[in-house]
């Protein structure tokens, strides 16, 4: 099939974990031999952090505002089997009601940030989606799985809901040989109901164990924070260079934003990332999470210091070799680009059937 996406960004990894996702997503989707474009509103912050221009899977085109996307591309999204715009676009409102006046074939939303979004409706805001436009997409894909996709259903009149968690390009990540750096290390960008967590498992655990060498790498993290000495501080680790840095740590932490702890279900990519990296991780609780990796086989959950501090001095070397591989082989498994392409292949199939019944449900022009 044409697939059109409209997503946040594919040529930027810079704050942002939208690009990853896609990247691993559409590249896997297109070796399934579709035809895809990526369509990235053309913004300063990421025009100066782009690490990915021209992709060998996908076309990429940057479009400057909302004229110049009709103007351009409005032929192209009208004649695509399939168009799939995702949370966060700028100006996504207008952007999904004019994908579903415009296009023919199958539409449907792809929301990274499920419990966020439906925090913002909950209180009005619809800065990159509104209620109405909910039923007018034929499926909604879900970063968030469990009870969350009958709420879309049942409240927002989603006609389908389908869990399409993040995934791991499996060719690009994978066990490295190098010298352990770190005791501990997380990847992410700052996030103020993040910090909480990191400060309880990481920076407290690292005043305490002066021994021992920490790193907490990703950008936009206020100047004011306290940071031991032992942390080491690295502003951004691009896609590229991310097995290189879970393979200079003996575990990596991933933490997990407060929305989507309250939902469950809701996995980051850097949990499988980490995992088939064969690097060992350490995680807050969540349900859900259990589903996916197996507690104290294949994951370890923490909610104190204390717990963090024990892991890193007591675990025999071979415990932890042997959770980094069994994570590994579940990942590799069930949770690769690959398998993520045919869900959303099966996905965009359903709602292409669907447009053929009697009463497609659109946003009238």
């Amino acid at each position: 099939m044409k697939l059109v996406v409209l997503g946040l960004s594919l040529s930027s990894s810079w704050g942002n974990g939208h690009a990853t996702t896609f990247r691993a997503l559409l590249k896997a989707f297109a070796a399934r031999g579709h035809e895809v474009l990526f369509l990235e509103r053309d913004v300063p912050w990421y025009a100066a952090h782009r690490d990915l221009t021209d992709p060998d899977w996908c076309r990429l085109e940057l479009y400057a505002d909302l004229d110049d996307l009709a103007r351009r591309f409005g032929r192209e999204v009208e004649a695509a089997d399939a168009v799939l715009v995702g949370s966060y676009v700028p100006e996504g409102v207008e952007v999904g009601r004019w994908v579903q006046t415009m296009a023919r074939g199958a539409t449907a939303f792809y929301d990274i940030d499920t419990p966020v979004t439906l925090a913002k409706l909950a209180r009005g805001d619809h800065e990159y989606l509104s209620p109405e436009l909910i039923p007018g997409y034929g499926v909604y894909f879900s970063f968030t799985g469990g009870p969350t996709l009958d709420l879309l259903e049942r409240r927002y009149g989603s006609p389908t809901a389908r869990a399409l968690y993040c995934s791991v390009d499996a060719e690009a990540y994978r066990p490295l040989e190098a010298e352990k750096r770190w005791d501990l290390g997380y990847l992410g960008t700052y996030s103020d109901d993040r910090q909480p967590t990191l400060d309880r498992l990481l920076v407290e655990v690292a005043r305490r164990a002066p021994d021992m060498r920490f790193v907490v790498a990703g950008p936009q993290y206020p100047a004011g924070i306290d940071w031991p000495a032992n942390v080491e501080r690295i502003e951004h680790v691009g896609p590229a260079d991310h097995p290189a840095f879970y393979a200079a740590c003996r575990w990596t932490l991933n933490v997990t934003r407060q929305d989507m702890i309250a939902a469950g279900w809701s996995p980051s990519v850097r949990l499988f990332e980490a995992a088939a990296c064969a690097c060992p991780i350490v995680s807050d609780e969540w349900d859900g999470l259990s589903s996916l990796l197996r507690p104290g086989r294949e994951i370890v959950l923490a909610r104190e210091a204390d717990q963090v501090l024990a892991l890193l001095r007591s675990t025999p070397e071979t415990e932890r070799l042997a959770m980094a591989e069994a994570a590994r082989a579940r990942v590799l498994a069930a949770h690769t680009a690959e398998h993520r392409a045919e869900e959303l292949e099966m996905g965009l199939e359903v709602a292409r059937v669907a447009l053929t019944g009697p009463t497609p449900r659109r946003v009238p022009a």
